[in-house]
């Protein structure tokens, strides 16, 4: 991660805060406020910082890929990379109080950790994931595992079993391994696509407990028993609070921290959280769109909450191709809410340009798609009880034959 802040600061990227900065509400209100990297020099006497990847061009540096080419490049990329053990990982008594672990709004549960990547190993199996963490104690966490996300899984499988969850988790580390953790690979894949993403190879570290980690600022070892707490308040995705649930209860054991460690806070709710949140869809939603019609481009947008909002770029080729791409849009990520289809002399990335197509090139007696009754994201505040929701799609795209009639002035 210290290589990469660098980069960014190389960039023009990088805001230092030097003077002193309370953990509770005062870090996330500054971050709030800009999307630059904020490297705080002194949180409670500590580092840390904050929106290391809160934009696509933090997220270009950070994957070595073109901006414009991030969505086609990922989505044709294989999962290949080399995961190669170089030693044990020597660990002290865990103590959540010597982090600076922040309280971002004023009706959280209290402080969470909200950029732990959660590696977990069972059999042969370990996976990663990014989970958010309530701190109970020095030595104690309730966190979030959403129900049949491959977390959970593992747990349940070694729960069955009359077993603990061994688990490390990891604070600090390169943002091409936090956007892996986040990635929708194969089971078990996510060292080894952050090992391509980096390019070709990854070296991680054995805990005590048998699971690997890479390169970390901090690194909490432990496990998940059947122990449970309340998990929440917590501001999710959307900027609203989460509900409060009773979660599993992850007994640190051991920890690691290097020199001067850096802590790595994310706003949730902020632009870092979407961005996380929402472009590792984009790629799997341009592969699905490919197979119907030529896809140029795919965003979730940041007023859609990078989560629940696509607009796609296209070139028709057939009258229809728009609502194809709506329903694969759809069926490739299922919590989508809605869903617009541009031409490919719209920018997709400009909301203002996105809007100009809905004036100009919809009639909302046939482009427009509205279904009701599927399953909507449990993101979502105005989700039904039953978890379904509407879904539209609208189709913002030239008709055919009639192009003439939609051409922009210009020079």
């Amino acid at each position: 991660m210290r290589e990469f802040i660098e980069l960014m600061r190389e960039a023009g990227e990088v805001t230092d805060i030097d003077q002193p900065v309370d953990i509770r509400f005062e870090a996330p209100k500054m971050a709030a406020k800009t999307d630059k990297l904020l490297f705080f020099h002194n949180v409670a006497g500590d580092n840390a910082v904050m929106n290391v990847t809160a934009t696509r061009t933090a997220l270009s540096l950070a994957l070595g890929i073109k901006e414009s080419e991030i969505v086609h490049s990922l989505s044709i990329m294989e999962c290949g990379g080399r995961v190669i053990e170089e030693k044990d990982l020597k660990m002290k008594k865990a103590d959540l109080s010597s982090i600076p672990v922040m309280t971002h709004f004023p009706k959280d549960a209290g402080p969470y950790i909200t950029s732990g990547i959660v590696f977990s190993r069972y059999g042969d199996i370990e996976n990663a994931s990014i989970h958010r963490m309530l701190v109970l104690d020095n030595d104690h966490v309730a966190a979030r595992l959403v129900e049949g996300r491959h977390t959970h899984t593992l747990l349940k499988r070694a729960l069955a079993e009359g077993k603990e969850l061994p688990v490390a988790v990891a604070i600090g580390v390169h943002p091409a391994v936090t956007f892996a953790s986040c990635s929708r690979v194969a089971w078990g894949d996510e060292l080894a696509f952050a090992a391509t993403l980096l390019g070709g190879e990854i070296g991680v570290q054995r805990c005590s407990n048998g699971v690997l980690v890479p390169d970390a600022e901090i690194v909490l070892e432990g496990y998940i028993g059947s122990a449970r707490h309340a998990e929440g308040p917590f501001v999710d995705i959307t900027g609203t609070y989460d509900i409060v649930r009773n979660e599993p209860v992850i007994r640190f054991t051991g920890m690691n921290i290097a020199k001067d460690p850096i802590y790595h806070g994310i706003l949730p709710g902020g632009n870092e959280h979407k961005l996380l949140m929402g472009a590792p869809y984009e790629p799997k939603i341009y592969h699905a769109v490919a197979g119907v019609t030529e896809v140029k481009n795919v965003s979730l947008t940041r007023g859609g909450c990078g989560y629940l909002h696509a607009v796609i770029q296209i070139r028709k080729n057939t009258e229809g191709d728009a609502k194809n791409a709506i329903m694969a849009a759809f069926a490739a990520h299922t919590s989508l809410k809605h869903v617009v289809v541009v031409d490919d002399d719209i920018d997709i990335f400009n909301p203002v340009d996105v809007e100009f197509a809905i004036a100009t090139r919809v009639r909302g007696d046939k482009d427009l798609m509205v279904i009701t009754g599927a399953r909507g994201s449990s993101l979502d505040p105005c989700r039904l009880e039953n978890g379904t929701n509407v879904k539209i799609g609208l189709d913002a795209t030239m008709e055919m034959g009639r192009e003439t009639k939609f051409v922009r002035a210009g020079w």
